[in-house]
């Protein structure tokens, strides 16, 4: 693993910006796919009004498996959720790479936020693998990859046999960089942040005919909703009749002062009504925090988690070593509507109640040097709602935390043993556990919610990101 010193994060940070001013130098090309785009067009005003004929269900027989992206090498790594075996590492999920490369190379503009991307976000690396979601038969693994601005879907059997004829089908951001992803309930429905575009697409995760006739396919592009900068996380409500969804700023462009925080962009949060995509809700979270006390901090939220009755919303904001409690039925706490977000005033409702700190073992810290402003990033919640887990990404540490108390657990070097290198990402897993990606690391952690104990610890592979629990189908990691 290759960690970029702190003069050469820096660096970075100036390359970044360097390589935005070179692609506003040229208009981005017009849409190939007119045709595509029309389809596209026609299916999303269906499925905002028209139900499937009947509902998808997972399929029998399929093993639990925890995916685990492994962003800087492109691949992932597949591991059985409750006995924590390595089924298989290695799966390629770029077999196209010197394809997407030569096209890349051929417009200056995708080629200039390639560069971004890895001077950037990238921390010097290409971003191949973010985020990861499989359909409901195990057939399929859906995955975004930044820095080819894509998702695409890929055979799963074919991948973890080693084949190049993998992918299925692929879907290109209209921006120039996909992120974060989430998977509807009911397994229908992908949304993929467009990060440079402030918007989330939603794709088809199935093939299904509508009541209305229409026909939709594994990989459709159907509708968007508006974000603010770089959009990033989306979480569905348990009826999946909403989703809470947060944008993040220019987070890996220099000047993280407070005083130059308005240089960050638009950073919301806010709620949308899943059946039309219309925003129900929209506040300025810095605003909000100022408000309840705590004045000259990031509006940007990170990582979220819901608690069971959806209430309440936990959120990690850039720099800050912890993570805020958030009420989205309170009373705004001054009654007045102090503030308009794109046109939406703030709510009367929804207000901070809680800043839950943690150890900051960087005190001395430059903000530059934070991995994407990001002090914290990963944060989870077990099926009770009683305890959160967190992943302390420039600590070195994952915690445990009591929701009532805010007494935590710390799990690092110390306390298990082995190094908890940039922890940067946590998920539900079966059984009540909590799954930790540990970026430098290059493994995952597993520990139990209830008995606050570490029961597994797996090397994976090369900066191992996002986890998400999926499924496969029995003989689908067979081949070696």
């Amino acid at each position: 693993m290759r960690t970029p010193t702190p003069l050469r994060r820096l660096s970075l940070a100036a390359a970044a910006s360097g390589v935005v001013a070179l692609a506003l130098l040229f208009p981005d090309p017009a849409p190939a796919d007119v045709a595509g785009t029309a389809d596209a067009s026609r299916r999303a005003a269906s499925t905002s009004t028209a139900a499937p004929t009947s509902l998808p269900e997972r399929a029998p027989g399929l093993r639990d498996v925890m995916w685990v992206g492994n962003n800087w090498a492109g691949t992932a790594s597949v591991v059985d959720a409750r006995t924590f075996e390595v089924l298989k590492r290695g799966v390629d999920l770029i077999p196209d790479k010197a394809q997407e490369l030569a096209e890349i190379r051929r417009n200056p503009v995708s080629l200039a936020y390639f560069l971004l991307i890895r001077y950037g976000p990238g921390e010097g690396h290409d971003q191949f693998v973010d985020d990861m979601f499989t359909t409901l038969d195990g057939r399929y693994l859906a995955v975004s990859r930044p820095s080819f601005a894509d998702v695409v879907w890929i055979d799963i059997e074919k991948a973890a046999a080693g084949r190049t004829d993998s992918i299925v089908r692929e879907q290109a951001m209209d921006g120039h960089r996909s992120d974060h992803m989430a998977l509807s309930r009911d397994g229908r429905r992908l949304l993929v942040s467009d990060s440079t575009e402030r918007q989330v697409i939603e794709y088809s995760m199935v093939d299904e005919t509508l009541t209305d006739g229409t026909v939709v396919r594994l990989g459709d592009r159907l509708r968007t909703f508006a974000s603010g900068e770089t959009p990033h996380e989306s979480n569905y409500t348990r009826d999946g009749e909403q989703i809470f969804h947060a944008s993040i700023g220019l987070v890996y462009t220099p000047g993280d002062t407070p005083l130059l925080d308005g240089l960050k962009g638009d950073r919301w949060f806010q709620v949308v009504r899943n059946a039309d995509f219309g925003i129900e809700r929209r506040w300025g979270i810095g605003r909000e925090l100022a408000e309840a006390g705590y004045p000259r901090m990031s509006s940007a939220v990170r990582p979220m988690a819901v608690s069971p009755d959806e209430r309440y919303v936990y959120f990690q904001v850039s720099f800050f070593h912890g993570y805020v409690e958030f009420d989205t039925q309170a009373p705004d706490l001054n009654g007045k509507v102090d503030y308009t977000l794109g046109g939406i005033p703030e709510p009367r409702v929804g207000a901070v109640t809680r800043l839950v700190p943690l150890p900051n073992r960087v005190p001395n810290m430059l903000r530059e040097k934070y991995v994407n402003d990001s002090a914290h990033h990963g944060l989870s919640i077990d099926e009770d709602g009683d305890t959160l887990c967190v992943a302390g990404t420039m600590d070195d540490y994952a915690a445990l935390v009591d929701r009532a108390s805010g007494r935590y657990r710390i799990f690092d070097e110390t306390t298990t043993g082995h190094t908890y290198l940039k922890p940067y990402w946590t998920t539900e897993g079966p059984d009540n556990t909590c799954w930790i990606s540990l970026s430098v690391s290059d493994a995952v952690a597993v520990i139990d919610f209830e008995t606050r104990k570490e029961l597994a610890f797996l090397p994976v592979g090369d900066h191992p990101q996002r986890v998400r629990a999926g499924v496969v189908t029995v003989d689908a990691l067979a081949a070696d």
